[in-house]
């Protein structure tokens, strides 16, 4: 954790697949936090020419590749939800590039005293809780409504219920987070509740 005497705070958002990350990432930027997604970084990491992607096609092999020789996420995806050994493999590739990434923007915003967040589904199944964070915030929902949103996004309840169950149990990320934000009514519900999560965090540590 960081000291007490900094006026700007760095947030660990973190939370369930379908359970609102983006939306509080979107509250946050309008708070007036700097943002930052983990999956676009991860994005960015496997397009063609760079050394994550050498070694993802090396691992994995074209099968899968789309026409242009980008990796498809939907034909990776297919390949490590339905195996954790290979899910395993694909972490232990990206991970390490995805910290190194976060360490130098976190750094960045430090040194501007700049109050920002990054969104990183996987914060405690990457063991990414030891960047330096000063909080880490929780986005929780009930499985019937992710259910319903992961539907919407073209997943059927087969393939829901793997992305679900290929990460660590809701109860344990709220456990072994500072705070939880439930987002299980309305979008204006969610962004009073994170303006209230803020302003608590902002108030216990003096800001």
């Amino acid at each position: 954790m960081a000291c007490s005497e900094r006026k700007s705070i760095v947030l660990g958002v973190t939370g369930g697949i379908a359970c609102g990350k983006s939306e509080v990432g979107r509250i946050l930027g309008k708070m007036g936090f700097s943002v930052c997604d983990a999956d676009r970084v991860a994005h960015d990491l496997m397009k063609k020419g760079t050394a994550v992607y050498r070694r993802i096609v090396e691992r994995f092999e074209v099968r899968i590749l789309l026409d242009d020789g980008e990796i498809s996420r939907p034909l990776l995806g297919e390949t490590v939800f339905n195996n954790p050994t290979e899910r395993e493999a694909l972490n232990q590739l990206i991970h390490p590039a995805i910290r190194e990434k976060l360490e130098r923007w976190i750094t960045g915003k430090r040194q501007q005293n700049k109050n920002s967040a990054i969104l990183l589904p996987l914060l405690f199944e990457s063991r990414m809780e030891t960047l330096e964070f000063d909080t880490v915030i929780c986005i929780s929902s009930n499985t019937p409504q992710v259910l319903r949103r992961l539907e919407k996004r073209g997943l059927d309840a087969r393939e829901a219920q793997l992305r679900i169950d290929s990460q660590m149990p809701m109860e344990e990320k709220k456990r072994r987070s500072d705070y939880v934000v439930l987002n299980v009514g309305t979008l204006d519900e969610l962004e009073q509740s994170t303006r209230e999560t803020v302003n608590r965090i902002r108030t216990e540590r003096g800001l």
